[in-house]
Formats: C-alpha cells, structure tokens, sequence
C-alpha cells in the first residue's frame, strides 16, 4: 500500500517555512553585504565581513561558543540519560519527579538568567553565602572570575535544558521493546548490563536527538550569558550571538547582519555533518 502522502497535504507547512525561514535567511544574506538603516542601505561587498573578522575578542568569542555548545550539549546527553533511567524504573513518586525536572524548561531563558545573577552574586548571594556557612571561607566569583564565567553559565543553561534531555530520553526508553529486558532478566543481568547492552544502544535516535538541539541551542546562544555576564568579565565569556548584539547596540547594522550570517555558516558546518552521520548510524541499529 503506497503510505506517502499527497503533495497538496505539504502546502501548508511550505509555506510557513519558506516565508519565516527561507525568505528571511536570503534577505540577511543580501544585507550582509550592504550598510544599511531602517530607511537606505549601501552596498559595500565584503567590507562587512573582513570588519567583523577584524574584531579583537573574535577569536575568544568563537572559541568560547564552541567551548559552550560542546560542554552543554555533553552535559545533558549524560545527566538527561541517567535522569532518564531513573525516571523510568518503578520508583515512588515518579510522575510528580518527572514534572520537577521537566518544570525548568517552562521557565524565561531572562528570567532564570536574572536569577541565577542575583544567587551567584559573589558577595550577597544566596549559593556563596551557604558555601561560606559551611566552610567557613568566601565562595568564588562564579560570575565576576573570567576562569569560571563560561562555564558557570553553562551550568545554568543545562539545568535550564535537562528536562526536554530527560524527557525524551525517557520517550526512547519507553519505545524499547518488552521483551529485551525480559529475556535479559531470564538470563540474569545485571542493571549495568541492562544498561550497556540494550538501554545504551538501543535509545541511540534519543541521543542524537538531544545532542542536535542541545549543540543547535548551545551554538547560537545568547539569552543566558547576556542576561547573567554580558559576554564579561571583558571578554570571558563572549560567544558569537553576544559580539553580533553588541555591533547592533553600536548601529552596526550590516556588521552585525554579516555576523550572523558567520554563525549560521558556523552552526550549519558543525550540525549538518553530524547530523548525517548519526542518521547513518541509526540506520545500522
């Protein structure tokens, strides 16, 4: 039975993703070559972005949105993973406990950022005030010291994330045949075996879903590490999106178009690549 739906049944989302998506990506490529306002725009050819590539923290900002993506995207394939077994094994509580992690994600990427800022303040914040009760010395400038700045913004970012991670792990997990851990209970496996031989394997299209939104969300970055750092201390934390909002606070439009057509090039070249090859992998489970 031929199961492919008509062409007429694509329309729809055709055409919401060629005037929200295509459109848009073709005119930014257009003004990424111009110098523009809201009323004229010049075109200047690669003027934008030999500028852009000319910027002093470009570097630091390219390799700390890799540095974010990578160690974001990790984090939540491991911790959204055990979450997930956990979750899924016959515990007490469990649906309430899985609302509690998933319960993160509903929440304002500015709201939680302004959070965080005020519970990592080095001096009167909540976290380095419960450090120094215990320990009885002064908790680090999570925030303020350029060695733990990204990384401390990472950390608000998974906790933030690791509930869709959770979420469809466990989605993954469910869709795991019975039978499996049946017969691996008949021949007496451990929980790890369980684990290693059919869970880890076998929910491998939940990983590599998690790791693609994960390093798509951690790549392009911004919300977070604006609202709790502002790419600072200096440039410590600086990825790419937070150089590009600081040309447009400047005025410099077509600068900033040309940066984030970088990224786009940027995130395309590192997504699409992994994308293909975990496509292929799936296919050979």
């Amino acid at each position: 039975m031929d199961r492919t739906y008509p062409m007429w049944f694509y329309l729809p989302g055709g055409v919401i993703y060629f005037v929200l998506f295509i459109i848009p990506t073709l005119v930014s490529f257009y003004f990424a070559f111009t110098r523009w306002t809201l009323f004229e725009s010049f075109f200047v050819g690669f003027e934008n972005f030999v500028m852009f590539f000319e910027e002093p923290g470009l570097i630091g900002s390219l390799w700390n949105t890799l540095i974010y993506g990578f160690v974001t995207s990790a984090a939540k394939v491991v911790l959204g993973m055990a979450l997930a077994v956990v979750l899924s094994a016959p515990i007490i509580a469990r649906g309430y406990l899985r609302s509690v992690t998933f319960f993160p994600v509903l929440l304002s990427s500015v709201g939680v950022g302004l959070t965080f800022q005020i519970l990592l303040d080095p001096f009167n914040g909540l976290v380095n005030k419960v450090i120094s009760g215990i320990t009885g010395s002064d908790g680090p400038g999570w925030l303020t010291n350029p060695d733990l700045a990204l990384l401390s913004v990472a950390g608000i970012d998974v906790w933030k994330g690791l509930g869709l991670a959770t979420l469809i792990y466990i989605a993954g997990i469910a869709a795991i045949p019975n039978e499996y851990f049946e017969a691996a209970r008949v021949d007496g496996a451990t929980s790890w075996q369980v684990f290693r031989s059919i869970i880890l394997p076998l929910s491998f299209p939940a990983t590599s879903t998690v790791i693609l939104l994960s390093l798509i969300g951690g790549l392009r970055s911004f919300d977070l590490i604006w609202t709790t750092t502002q790419g600072g201390p200096g440039f410590a934390s600086d990825v790419i999106a937070s150089v590009i909002y600081k040309q447009y606070q400047a005025g410099f439009y077509g600068l900033s178009t040309a940066g984030n057509v970088i990224l786009f090039i940027v995130v395309t070249a590192i997504i699409y690549p992994l994308s293909r090859w975990m496509n292929s992998k799936e296919t050979d489970l």
